[in-house]
């Protein structure tokens, strides 16, 4: 019988995740007694996806509103601190922003506008337009701000974010004040210590400000980068990825992914005789297009996959070929001769780059599109769903 179901993206339900649990145990059971209980046959090439957080927690992964004030304390000796482009969010960075706080004395708070770096609304372009600010090149104050427009409210939440995060700093005992500037060379002309939360953009903001003379240039990657007072800790994004946990900690980004998942991967294959690849994921890299937020709020999509994510998809586009080079053909005529293309492509092995076929074909990594798809099939509530098994993945119309 033909086959009548391609790419299949399963939520996989498990136990509740504690710090020191076997996960890579947990993960490969889960997956196996999927397969007991007839809901599929494991195959080479499937795909097992573990979400950060649960990662992270079986690491133990966490950090307190004091571990981050002593870094920064630490890093800025105490100093005032310029505070840029963070972005706007209650689980992201309000507990972030509460250490920070904490340890220093002033925080010049620096927001983008019109929105945050992830989509976050302060206002509508239009107002701007209305008001003839120009976002790349004024700097606007607080009073400035909502004499123009008001109190800052968002679309979804109705959180004003600027009064919320101005009173979280003067709550912990700091100075406040806000600003509203989009290149990072202004924040210098009220302070020459700087901490950048801007997350994809981080390396070219670090270097603008270093090479405008700023005096001390670190990024939220820089902070607990390290182990601090027995905290948790990520070597390579420090505070970036991570989430509020509790009122006083915050949950980090896991480390140590990529040996994680090539466990799991021999596990299984152990297991099953079956070469499965196995990744860690985070936010998808997908954009919400009414609420205008751009989901990637972690450092990448995945902090660790197996070797066979590596790389892009390498496909051709089934509707140009039926309307250009078979475009006199139908019915069997028509399958068979895309079908033979497809199988000819394959058994060449030759990277199709910017041939007429393969465009619009999605040439982003792979790593970024599964990511995305394992995002939205667990969600981020209730589904009881960490770990997502997805099959056919790799599959194409011959297949």
């Amino acid at each position: 019988m033909e086959r009548l179901v391609g790419t299949v993206s399963r939520g996989m339900r498990a136990p509740i995740i504690r710090e020191g649990d076997d996960l890579e145990q947990i993960v490969t059971d889960v997956i196996l007694e999927g397969e007991k209980a007839g809901e599929y046959r494991i195959n080479h090439k499937d795909i097992v996806a573990i979400t950060e957080s649960i990662v992270a927690r079986v690491q133990g992964n966490y950090a307190t509103i004091d571990q981050i004030a002593a870094d920064v304390r630490n890093k800025f000796d105490g100093e005032e601190i310029g505070v840029i482009f963070p972005i706007l969010s209650r689980n992201r960075f309000a507990i972030c922003l509460r250490g920070i706080a904490r340890g220093t004395k002033k925080v010049v708070l620096m927001l983008s506008y019109p929105s945050d770096e992830v989509g976050n609304h302060l206002l509508d372009w239009t107002l701007l337009d209305e008001v003839g600010l120009n976002p790349y090149a004024d700097v606007i104050s607080h009073r400035e701000f909502e004499e123009k427009f008001g109190k800052s409210k968002h679309p979804f939440t109705g959180m004003d974010y600027v009064s919320y995060y101005k009173g979280i700093i003067e709550e912990e005992g700091a100075e406040a004040e806000i600003i509203f500037a989009n290149n990072p060379k202004s924040i210098l002309d009220y302070t020459e210590n700087v901490l950048q939360c801007d997350i994809h953009t981080r390396e070219r903001t670090k270097k603008l400000l270093k090479d405008a003379g700023a005096k001390r240039v670190f990024g939220m990657d820089d902070i607990l980068s390290e182990s601090i007072d027995g905290s948790g800790y990520n070597t390579k994004y420090g505070l970036l990825g991570s989430n509020k946990a509790t009122e006083n900690t915050v949950k980090l980004f896991p480390n140590d992914c990529t040996e994680f998942v090539c466990k799991i991967q021999k596990r299984i294959k152990e297991k099953t005789g079956k070469s499965v690849e196995v990744m860690v994921y985070g936010d998808g890299a997908f954009k919400d297009p009414v609420g205008k937020i751009w989901e990637l709020a972690d450092p990448v999509v995945s902090p660790g996959y197996t070797p066979g994510l590596e790389g892009t998809p390498n496909e051709v586009k089934i509707k140009y070929l039926a309307d250009n080079d078979f475009a006199d053909l139908n019915g069997e005529e028509l399958k068979d001769a895309i079908s033979k293309y497809i199988r000819e492509k394959d058994e060449k092995n030759e990277n199709l780059g910017d041939n007429m076929v393969a465009q619009g074909t999605t040439p982003r990594r792979l790593t970024d599109l599964i990511g995305s798809l394992c995002d939205l099939t667990s969600g981020s509530g209730d589904k009881g769903t960490p770990i997502v098994f997805i099959q056919g993945y790799f599959d194409n119309y011959t297949k």
